[in-house]
């Protein structure tokens, strides 16, 4: 133990807390899919605070427009690959638009905001489940928001810290 970095350890242990508290909360709020709140938290520690808070912005406009688009499309055509397609596509556009539009808030907007809407709208219309498409998109946005949330929290309250730079 002694040779680990305490760097490297307390990473760890925020990344772990975070965790452990988003998956509670997520549960404590009876979401069906908790463990996409802890997946979530585990991507938005791996930032420091700064670029947490910027990309975690991203991250909640694109769910929520994969969240939108896949209840859309899942509620009229189903698990369609046909209709996922024309979806994807589309939300890339959107997103590239978006990027364009709000180009002071940082190069790239586009592809964060894409990838996570792309992701959720895999999830919310390739997976085929019991409940309507708008409830499992109201869950799956609300099991992200719960997630980049308590990522932030943990990442303001319990910042890492950085190793001292060497002198000479």
């Amino acid at each position: 133990m002694c040779d680990l970095d305490k760097q490297a350890i307390g990473h760890a242990a925020r990344t772990t807390a975070a965790a452990m508290a988003s998956l509670l909360v997520a549960r404590a709020c009876r979401l069906p899919e908790a463990y996409w709140a802890v997946i979530t938290t585990i991507v938005v520690m791996q930032s420091t605070v700064g670029a947490a808070v910027l990309i975690s912005t991203r991250r909640l406009a694109g769910t929520a427009l994969g969240a939108a688009m896949g209840a859309l499309l899942a509620t009229y055509f189903g698990p369609n690959v046909l209709a996922f397609g024309a979806g994807l596509f589309l939300l890339g556009v959107i997103c590239a638009a978006l990027g364009r539009v709000y180009r002071h808030l940082q190069e790239h907007l586009d592809r964060t905001a894409y990838r996570f809407a792309g992701i959720t709208l895999a999830i919310t219309m390739l997976v085929v489940r019991p409940d309507a498409a708008w409830i499992v998109a109201v869950h799956r946005f609300l099991e992200v928001s719960i997630g980049i949330a308590v990522g932030l929290i943990v990442t303001v309250l319990w910042p890492e810290r950085q190793p001292p730079v060497a002198t000479r």
